[in-house]
């Protein structure tokens, strides 16, 4: 099983409800592998993984871009932007003229530069490792895992085509928030982090279920044997899936789960 967190997993407030938390706890208690999947950083997981109990194992973030251990709370898996293919990618976006804030995820933090609004997510403090970044080459001064384009006049979904163009084989181009485009090395998406992590366990394509809302949970919902998107899933997603389940805050993970693992009893 692999899971997204916002908007699937967890409940619009962020909080994980009982019953996801039960459902996920039986989950793994019956010997079955349960994956999150996310596009949150590495230091915005706690937030969730503190209400799983004891669920420690390995996560999927910056949409495929790092693998961190739940154990340790370290990266184990970086699969960056080469400093040449990321130095073009910024290039490119600069040379677009759409007045657009970047930011670069690390492994270890979070760079913007001046035009980027800090503080637009969560706890986005320079304690929590979010540096200013005032020239472009700083940004490749450490592994570069995701790049964020925040457009300042238009939504992200209006401006991925100019992007994807712009960056073509170079990047590859996503959103999961309505503020936010997000760029990964080319051919790094959910499903090939999800896939390697898979492989690893011995669990097929085929055997696997992923649930998701927004359009970089596509990629894994389409590799994945039974893609399930929520009922509040962009309407991409819904369209792809194979199964609509209730809403994230009905609880529509849960109630997955406690079907497929009534059906293996």
């Amino acid at each position: 099983m692999a899971s997204d967190i916002d908007g699937t997993l967890v409940r619009s407030d962020g909080t994980v409800s009982d019953r996801t938390r039960r459902a996920v706890a039986a989950t793994e208690d019956a010997d079955v592998l349960f994956v999150l999947v996310t596009g949150r950083p590495p230091r915005w997981l706690a937030q969730v993984t503190d209400q799983l109990d004891d669920h420690r194992g390995l996560a999927i973030c910056a949409n495929g871009g790092l693998v961190i251990d739940l154990h340790t709370d370290e990266v184990v898996q970086v699969d960056p932007f080469t400093p040449e293919v990321g130095r073009e990618v910024l290039g490119r976006l600069r040379d677009l003229d759409l007045g657009l804030a970047l930011g670069v995820e690390w492994p270890d933090g979070f760079g913007h530069d001046a035009a980027y609004p800090r503080g637009i997510r969560r706890s986005e403090q320079l304690a929590d490792g979010v540096v200013d970044v005032h020239d472009d080459e700083a940004f490749l001064d450490r592994p570069v895992a995701k790049i964020l384009v925040r457009p300042m006049e238009r939504s992200p979904g209006e401006l991925a085509a100019t992007v994807r163009e712009a960056t073509d084989g170079l990047a590859t181009v996503t959103w999961s928030s309505t503020g936010l485009l997000e760029l990964s090395a080319d051919g790094v998406t959910k499903a090939t982090a999800l896939a390697r992590l898979a492989a690893s366990h011995d669990v097929d394509a085929a055997d696997l279920v992923a649930f998701g809302d927004m359009p970089n949970d596509l990629p894994m919902l389409e590799w994945a044997g039974h893609g399930v998107a929520v009922a509040n899933a962009h309407p991409m997603v819904r369209d792809a899936a194979d199964e609509v389940a209730p809403a994230n805050d009905d609880d529509g993970v849960a109630v997955v789960l406690e079907r497929l693992l009534a059906e293996r009893t």
